[in-house]
């Protein structure tokens, strides 16, 4: 994500620079978190015996980690190589440029707004990236629709930033993303959730979609809808998850979905 300033979650897979390397170690820097220390131990680089830890990770070299552990009031942050299969690394470098380029448009549309980037994320960048928890998937949904982008913000900003969106980022498919949140505090809790999934699984095949759903974390499982359209995706979000919400909520449960896009 852009502009993070704090400390990353547990699990979670974060883009690094390795600044040196010891026989016990690598010290490496976070990207996404103003350059925080990480620390990734000789027994998490690789599988397997590491005679030569250098054969595995080097310095400057660009890694994707999975964090372990975080002690925030020590700063320390304890990491994870070996954790991260060659699909997953692919993913988050591409994710990681991505954001990169947006913070990039995020500075002209700046520029033509005459205002600092500072400003620009104050007045309306950090109310979209709370929106769409990526700003590259901010910009991949408005140059694929703006009319729902249009219909949740209002202000001078808004159609400079769909320009800059229009202008520069092409797409070959549209792909979009919600996080449903499901909860049930009933004994039976997690059959009930379980059956409320396999209904927008369903759902999803009735429909013939591209269609993922993955748990992120309780209460969240995450729907990543792919189409040709975008109107075609969000046609599809809908009656997946409103199949999940609708079969929760009927078993008692609490069922909501949150938009993301990316």
């Amino acid at each position: 994500m852009s502009r993070v300033r704090g400390f990353p979650e547990d699990s979670e897979l974060v883009v690094c620079t390795v600044k040196s390397v010891k026989n016990f170690g690598a010290f490496v820097t976070l990207d996404e978190y103003d350059d925080k220390e990480g620390f990734v131990h000789v027994r998490d680089v690789t599988t397997g015996w590491v005679k030569y830890i250098r054969d595995f990770i080097r310095e400057g070299q660009k890694v994707v980690c999975k964090v372990l552990g975080v002690d925030s009031s020590k700063g320390h942050i304890d990491l994870s190589l070996k954790s991260v299969n060659e699909h997953q690394k692919r993913e988050k470098i591409q994710q990681w440029k991505n954001e990169k380029k947006a913070e990039k448009l995020m500075e002209i549309i700046a520029e033509r707004m005459s205002v600092s980037v500072d400003d620009a994320y104050d007045l309306f960048g950090n109310d979209v990236l709370e929106a769409y928890e990526t700003l590259y998937g901010a910009f991949e949904t408005v140059a694929a629709s703006a009319d729902e982008f249009k219909s949740e913000f209002s202000g001078d900003w808004v159609d400079v930033f769909i320009n800059v969106a229009v202008e520069n980022v092409t797409l070959s498919y549209v792909q979009i993303e919600g996080i449903l949140e499901l909860r049930s505090s009933a004994p039976d809790g997690v059959e009930r959730i379980r059956d409320a999934m396999k209904k927008g699984e369903k759902a999803a095949k009735d429909a013939d979609a591209n269609v993922t759903i993955q748990y992120v974390g309780a209460p969240r499982y995450r729907v990543v809808i792919t189409a040709d359209e975008y109107k075609e995706a969000e046609d599809v979000m809908k009656i997946v998850s409103s199949a999940v919400i609708d079969e929760l909520v009927k078993a008692g449960g609490e069922a909501s979905l949150k938009r993301e896009s990316k």
